[in-house]
């Protein structure tokens, strides 16, 4: 799951006919100065300023201002740029026009192993946390879409009735659309408002999307938020980009000081290692994995990012018995890594652990073992080994 921040959030309910307001995105004093020239409505309306970062409390943070004018706008844009709360620096503050209002409500679609549940309240903002068992929803089976009769039986359950309710039911049909089209796994907008014109409004939106799915949407330009209360670094949005572009997976995530580094095959084996290493009080230096037979090239670009991180003493490459991953294919692109990180010199005191099984592991074991010859410091095993005895070997050492 993938979470989007509120800008391209927005930018994907207007995609599907649900009404947001204007808003900009902007990372320097200078470009929201630049907006505002150009954007009639920055100069006319009064303005909501919000830091746009992955961050929880922003109100209570005092990273939300609003009832600005333009000048208010500037000075606060300016006074957030660069601020540090936490471990997260703000980058970019996402400015709307303020929206005149008096009732607010709440709406979301929520992925659920049996489908998709729409919920909808009559309250919203912060006043639906303390009335949740107002919030009344319906299951929608999988593959299929909600009916306009139970749509409006939903809203007339919430306590809707007569105009607003035809337009509550709409805008609930609308975010079902945007939800199912966008390969989404949860869309909340709270506050949705009604304007002085009688229109439904999205005021604010938490978006989390199926990351894996982003092949089929080339309009996902935006980067995902950060989960890890920090900007993704450089290695790790171009591991991300790889993994975009191919079939199977790559994932990294970097952890300061450690020096255990990971290279595991699976989902499973990559948490199954880690918990290994923590457990017997290693320091992980990452989070990684390769799975679903992605292609040798797409491996490689990962192994360099492992092999460049500071201060790693081993790296675990580790996995079970594949089913289909190619292990002779995948290791190809681990030892084309591994080559070009010695040539950089940055392999000179890492150990190299290695412990797989599957399609093709008698040649890609075979190859792995003929780095020894190059001067590598490397340990190669069979799937008759124990999967983490390779994690105790390196600690022991």
């Amino acid at each position: 799951m993938a979470k989007v921040l509120e800008g391209p959030g927005m930018g994907l309910l207007k995609k599907w006919g649900l009404q947001t307001p204007n808003y900009v995105v902007v990372s320097s004093s200078e470009e929201f100065d630049q907006l505002a020239q150009t954007n009639d409505w920055l100069q006319k309306s009064k303005l909501v300023a919000k830091a746009h970062e992955a961050l929880g409390s922003r109100f209570k943070l005092g990273l939300v201002k609003v009832g600005l004018d333009l000048k208010g706008t500037k000075a606060a844009v300016k006074e957030m740029l660069g601020k540090k709360v936490e471990s997260v620096t703000i980058r970019e503050v996402i400015v709307s026009e303020a929206i005149d209002h008096t009732d607010e409500y709440y709406a979301a679609a929520k992925s659920v192993r049996e489908g998709v549940e729409i919920m909808v309240a009559n309250c919203g903002g912060i006043e639906v946390e303390s009335n949740w068992e107002k919030v009344k929803r319906i299951l929608v089976d999988i593959g299929e879409e909600p009916t306009d009769a139970a749509l409006s039986g939903l809203v007339k359950d919430a306590g809707f009735s007569g105009d607003t309710a035809k337009k509550v039911a709409e805008f609930l049909k609308k975010l079902f659309i945007c939800f199912d089209n966008e390969d989404a796994q949860y869309l909340e907008i709270n506050p949705v408002v009604q304007n002085s014109a009688g229109d439904l409004v999205a005021l604010d939106a938490v978006t989390l999307l199926d990351g894996d799915a982003k092949f089929r949407h080339k309009d996902w330009t935006f980067p995902f938020a950060a989960e890890f209360g920090r900007a993704y670094t450089k290695n790790e949005e171009e591991v991300m980009a790889v993994d975009a572009k191919v079939k199977g997976s790559v994932k990294l995530i970097e952890i300061p000081g450690g020096n255990i580094a990971m290279l595991p095959a699976g989902g499973g084996a990559s948490v199954y290692y880690s918990d290994a290493v923590v457990a017997r009080g290693g320091k992980l230096a990452n989070y990684a994995e390769y799975s679903g037979d992605p292609p040798d090239w797409a491996v490689e670009v990962l192994t360099e990012k492992v092999c460049s991180l500071p201060g790693i003493t081993n790296i675990i490459v580790g996995g079970a018995i594949a089913n289909f991953t190619d292990v002779k294919k995948t290791f190809g692109g681990i030892i084309n890594a591994f080559r070009k990180a010695k040539a950089e010199g940055k392999m000179d005191n890492v150990r190299i652990w290695v412990r797989r099984g599957g399609p093709n592991e008698k040649q890609g074991l075979a190859a792995m073992k003929e780095l020894q010859k190059e001067g590598f410091k490397i340990e190669v095993f069979d799937r008759t080994l124990p999967l983490t005895d390779i994690v105790d070997m390196a600690l022991s050492k």
